[in-house]
């Protein structure tokens, strides 16, 4: 199976690799740049969603691979939250017949700071809070924000996992 993940950051490539041994034996998976074509952070669900399907699309077409995988954190309205908004990863799995899987993992809360510099990009607000210029590569803002008790690569886990469910029970999604 070689699947193609569409982004070089670790934290993407390494939930995606991690999740795809659990289904399949023989894994190869590619990490390729690509642009999600809504920005460096989108705001509500269908912009994040697009951003991910763009990616798994995108690295689908730029390899020989059989899956296409996309990740997308987004920042979405959620009433009764401190800032208005809550952060989302999206993972879209795309494969040679064009179906489309879709999952994410659980939402969190940006601090009001970060929320207020998001149209400037996430990753710099959150990078100044915890002293990090790196952040986004390693434990993420989650990963800061829980004290290391959760980081970026599980919650990416989480999203690939979800998206995973249709394509363990082809049966009962797909009828085959």
């Amino acid at each position: 199976m070689r699947v193609a993940v569409g982004s070089t950051n670790p934290t993407k490539v390494k939930a995606v690799e991690e999740i795809m041994r659990e289904f399949y034996e023989n894994v190869e998976v590619i990490a390729v740049e690509v642009d999600s074509e809504v920005g460096d952070q989108p705001i509500g669900l269908e912009k994040t969603i697009e951003g991910a399907i763009n990616r798994a699309r995108k690295a689908l077409n730029k390899t020989n691979a059989d899956l296409g995988v996309g990740i997308e954190a987004g920042l979405y309205e959620v009433p009764y939250t401190i800032t208005g908004y809550m952060d989302i990863q999206f993972c879209a799995i795309v494969d040679r017949e064009g179906r489309i899987t879709l999952g994410h993992g659980p939402g969190f809360e940006y601090p009001p700071y970060a929320v207020e510099q998001v149209l400037k990009e996430i990753a710099v607000p959150m990078s100044e809070l915890s002293g990090d210029i790196e952040l986004k590569k390693t434990i993420g803002a989650i990963g800061f924000l829980t004290r290391g008790k959760l980081l970026r690569k599980e919650l990416n886990k989480l999203a690939v996992l979800m998206a995973m469910i249709p394509r363990i029970n082809e049966e009962i999604y797909f009828g085959q």
